[in-house]
């Protein structure tokens, strides 16, 4: 196993084990199957298991294993604050002492505020004192590195990433959202600050493994590299200096198996111009089905009325290549969730952005034709509940805070 360092020197394995999507028995998870997966990753050197409050019985379960087997002390165990649930200190508290009893520990070793989308989440936390809290937590030893998961676009990223001295940060990122997302640069900003980046969603939850067309996969079987498409998308990130850890949500001996043999010789700075040129034509292929021709340039950019673009253009093209819920969930996420959200129906018809566009998309045009696809009635509805949630949670913090 390869391992990269994080800010304190600390050795982390290049590949970390997301523990989200364990086998389920019945309503509960595979605690046997589980145990053999998580025990075969560390015997091959795995030190890095990642978790959250929210993914139901992985916090319970990891800790067990963990426990009985002897190992809390030799591996890093990562977990999540879900901010967006929390309206207070007391409650910032209670989630987090939940947390340890359910991993059997009195310390995590990275902890997150979980799936951040916009700067003023971390505003809004910040004014309810979380700062303090952390430094709290820090120096009594029960957190020892804090860092932030995130699902938005880069600005927010980059705010978000310069408002506070991270340990760590936590991105979604592979070849297909390379420029979405926090994506190249955020990446690239946060190395430079020196801080790890663990990689999240490497495999777009294995739709760059099962989901690719039919050509994309011939491409691949018959390059002489003779590496699967889940090796691809690992080697791809671990090609880059700038990647600390890559989380896969592993959940069968044989990804297991296959995921620790490409971390154990995919280096840096290994791929070469024929590999590059492959990956550019797989996405070729998958963006074959898209309905937009946008390839995040971000020329458009800024729109004076803050539409996010190619945001909108991303999500509205994952509806037809990874299908219509993701790509409206994802959608949510990125552009639905923000303080100010950046919906196309915000746009003037001002016409700037298409002066700018390498590509003469019609912009304006696709941007109604996106909007309709992506914001249908029950999900407009259900994005509307799902901000007037979480407008009562800043209020409430605010409140609490005068």
């Amino acid at each position: 196993m390869q391992y990269r360092r994080d800010q304190s020197g600390r050795e982390l394995s290049v590949l970390g084990f997301g523990c989200m999507r364990f086998t389920r028995k019945g309503n509960t998870i595979d605690l046997e199957k589980a145990e053999r997966e998580i025990m075969a990753a560390y015997r091959a050197g795995v030190n890095y298991y990642d978790t959250a409050y929210i993914y139901p019985g992985s916090e319970v379960l990891l800790g067990t294993v963990l426990q009985r087997n002897g190992i809390r002390e030799k591996v890093n165990v990562a977990t999540k604050l879900p901010q967006y649930m929390v309206g207070s200190l007391a409650g910032a508290e209670k989630t987090f002492r939940e947390e340890l009893e359910r991993l059997r520990t009195d310390y995590v070793d990275y902890y997150l505020m979980h799936m951040m989308t916009d700067a003023a989440q971390w505003e809004r936390l910040k004014n309810m004192g979380i700062p303090g809290w952390i430094a709290e937590k820090k120096a009594s030893g029960s957190i020892r590195n804090i860092g932030f998961s995130y699902h938005g676009n880069t600005e927010n990223f980059l705010k978000i990433l310069d408002s506070y001295p991270w340990d760590f940060c936590q991105i979604q990122y592979n070849y297909l959202d390379d420029v979405s997302q926090a994506g190249v640069k955020g990446l690239k900003a946060a190395a430079a600050k020196g801080i790890p980046v663990i990689i999240m969603e490497p495999l777009r939850g294995g739709k760059l493994v099962n989901g690719l067309p039919a050509e994309a996969r011939k491409a691949m079987a018959e390059n002489g590299r003779g590496w699967t498409p889940a090796a691809w998308g690992l080697r791809w990130l671990y090609n880059q200096p700038e990647v600390t850890v890559v989380l896969s949500g592993m959940n069968s001996l044989e990804m297991v198996a296959e995921n620790v043999a490409t971390a154990n010789d995919a280096l840096p700075g290994a791929f070469t111009e024929q590999d590059f040129a492959l990956l550019d034509k797989v996405k070729a292929l998958i963006r074959a089905g898209e309905k937009v021709g946008c390839t995040g340039c971000r020329y458009c950019m800024p729109c004076p009325k803050g539409v996010d673009i190619p945001g909108i253009f991303r999500c509205y093209n994952a509806m037809y290549t990874e299908g219509k819920s993701d790509g409206r969930y994802q959608f949510a996420q990125t552009v639905g969730m923000t303080r100010e959200p950046a919906f196309a129906t915000r746009c003037v018809g001002c016409g700037k952005c298409e002066s700018h566009c390498p590509q003469g998309i019609p912009i304006r045009e696709k941007l109604k034709e996106a909007d309709r696809a992506l914001r249908p009635l029950p999900w407009k509805a259900g994005l509307n509940i799902a901000r007037a949630f979480m407008v009562r949670k800043g209020r409430k913090a605010a409140k609490s805070q005068g």
